[in-house]
C-alpha cells in the first residue's frame, strides 16, 4: 500500500504532482491547517503531513497522528511544529529552507523586458555615480 500524505496548506501544483509522480497517495486539502479540529479528526489516516505556516502541529495534533512518520515543512523553520511531542514519537520533522530563495532566485532570474531594461538604466546611473565619485 502506497504511503499517505496530506497537504493541508496551500502547495504549487507542481509540488503535488511530485507526490503523485512517486507513487505517493497525496490527499490534497489546502485549506485544512486552518482548521486545527478538522486536521485533528482525520490526521490518525495519514503517514506523513507537508505544510507551510498555516498548519500548526501542535502536541495535540501529533498525539492523535497514530500513523505519522514524518512532517515536512515546505520553508524556512519548523517554529508550527511542536518538536518535543514528535521526537517523543519517533516522527521525523523537517524543512525545505532553501524552497524560498529558489523561488525568489527563479521570480528574480526570469528574463523580463521591463526588468532588463531597470537592470541597464541601474547599471548605467550607478557607472555615472562612480565617474562623478572618482572625477570629483
Amino acid at each position: 500500500m502506497a504511503p499517505k500524505v496530506l497537504i493541508s496548506d496551500k502547495l504549487s501544483p507542481a509540488a503535488v504532482q511530485i507526490f503523485k509522480d512517486r507513487g505517493i497517495d497525496v490527499d490534497f486539502q489546502p485549506d485544512l491547517g486552518k482548521d486545527k479540529a478538522a486536521l485533528l479528526k482525520i490526521i490518525e489516516n495519514y503517514d506523513g503531513l507537508a505544510i507551510r505556516s498555516a498548519t500548526k502541529a501542535t502536541e495535540k495534533i501529533i498525539a492523535a497522528a497514530t500513523n505519522l512518520k514524518v512532517i515536512a515543512r515546505a520553508g524556512i523553520g519548523v517554529d508550527n511544529v511542536d518538536i518535543p511531542a514528535a521526537s517523543k514519537k519517533g516522527i521525523i520533522v523537517m524543512n525545505t529552507p532553501t524552497t524560498t530563495s529558489t523561488s525568489t532566485a527563479e521570480t528574480v532570474t526570469t528574463p523580463s523586458p521591463k526588468r532588463s531594461a531597470s537592470l541597464a538604466q541601474a547599471t548605467s546611473d550607478q557607472s555615472s555615480s562612480i565617474v562623478r565619485k572618482v572625477c570629483a
